[in-house]
């Protein structure tokens, strides 16, 4: 019995991985392209491991998954492989088109020829589970109820159009072809690895440097944070008992707007790692402008998943939020390591474009 990972170095993809072996000895095929946020120190835990087989490639390449799904026989396949940054979407769409939506295509139809030669039992068995987002949902109203499974899909952003046009691809398989699929759309993860472009890392990592705490507008867009952890047990919870073709939003019940989420990162830091001389962290907020079609609010309804699998998250906010703050405060090394030239250099040219004040936010970029 072996299960194929894919995107299995980033950020999700990499807990996922790690959380899946504290559980179970079933052995992982891992393939990931190793892109900017692939990061193989994040699996450095499971150097050695004999069960843990890591193949650096495109999910997309057809040819290199038919190999491997020849080769190790997998009982299911986890897709996290993505281009997942909205910033980036918007400065170059073509990237999160060609690999969320060709990429897809391109599993999907090595996957639909592999289950295909399947007997019987193996194709009852057989799983193809899809992690997509909240974002293909659009965006909310402040009083409007959240997202449910059934809610109208309305993407704002190329990314979040890339990625719905990804589980429409998944869908289509399973009502065109029976290919037994299961999809996943999460709200806001945060945790551990996080690749420091992304929010809560930037701070972290941000404040830590003394350097601006770049926040878009005035703060108040609303997201559901959902603690890294608690989406993997999520993720092998679906595997698990999820029904064939259908789909699970996971959410962390903890929505907050952006600017509560900075603020709670400055109070942990100045409890935990007190600036040198003494002031709050929260002096080096900086507002830049509101990127182009930034969602306002997204919030994710998770009952069914808790009432028809039993799922619930472990963490609080609180607990979540104190926990990965002080896993960047124990790992300068690894966040060191993810600081190439080309996320500085990204960092830049993203908060230095929309801040208009290229010189007060130099510091963001070095």
């Amino acid at each position: 019995m072996t299960i194929l990972v894919t995107g299995g170095a980033g950020f999700i993809g990499s807990n996922f991985v790690l959380d899946w072996f504290e559980g179970s000895t079933e052995p992982v095929v891992n393939l990931d392209k190793l892109t900017y946020a692939g990061n193989l120190q994040n699996l450095a835990a499971l150097e050695g491991n004999p069960n843990h087989h890591f193949v650096q490639g495109d999910f997309g390449d057809a040819a290199l998954v038919a190999q491997l799904l020849a080769q190790y026989q997998p009982r299911a396949i986890v897709n996290f492989a993505a281009e997942s940054h909205v910033d980036r979407s918007i400065h170059g769409p073509a990237d999160f088109i060609h690999t969320n939506i060709v990429g897809t295509f391109n599993l999907l139809e090595c996957v639909r020829s592999y289950w295909g030669a399947m007997d019987a039992t193996g194709k009852e068995a057989f799983r193809f589970l899809h992690v997509s987002t909240d974002e293909v949902y659009g965006s909310l109203a402040k009083d409007d109820p959240a997202f449910t499974e059934h809610h109208r899909y309305e993407p704002n952003s190329p990314y979040s159009a890339s990625k719905a046009a990804s589980d429409h691809l998944v869908r289509a398989y399973h009502h065109t072809y029976g290919l037994p699929v299961l999809t996943t759309n999460c709200s806001n993860n945060y945790g551990p690895f996080h690749f420091p472009e992304k929010l809560i890392p930037l701070m972290i990592v941000n404040a830590q440097a003394g350097k601006p705490l770049p926040v878009y507008g005035d703060g108040q867009q609303i997201r559901d944070w959902l603690y890294v952890k608690d989406h993997c047990s999520a993720i092998r919870r679906v595997l698990q008992a999820g029904t064939v073709g259908e789909v699970y939003n996971v959410g962390g019940w903890n929505e907050k707007p952006n600017l509560e989420i900075v603020h709670t990162v400055c109070a942990l830091l100045d409890e935990l790692k007190p600036r040198a001389d003494g002031k709050p962290y929260q002096e080096q907020i900086t507002y830049v402008t509101d990127r182009p079609g930034h969602d306002r609010r997204y919030a994710i309804d998770a009952r069914k998943l808790e009432q028809e699998l039993g799922w619930k998250p472990a963490e609080t906010f609180e607990t979540g939020i104190r926990k990965t703050v002080q896993w960047y405060l124990d790992n300068p090394e690894w966040v060191r390591n993810v600081q190439s030239g080309g996320y500085r250099d990204w960092i830049g040219k993203q908060y230095g474009e929309h801040s208009g004040e290229h010189k007060a936010l130099d510091k963001v970029a070095v």
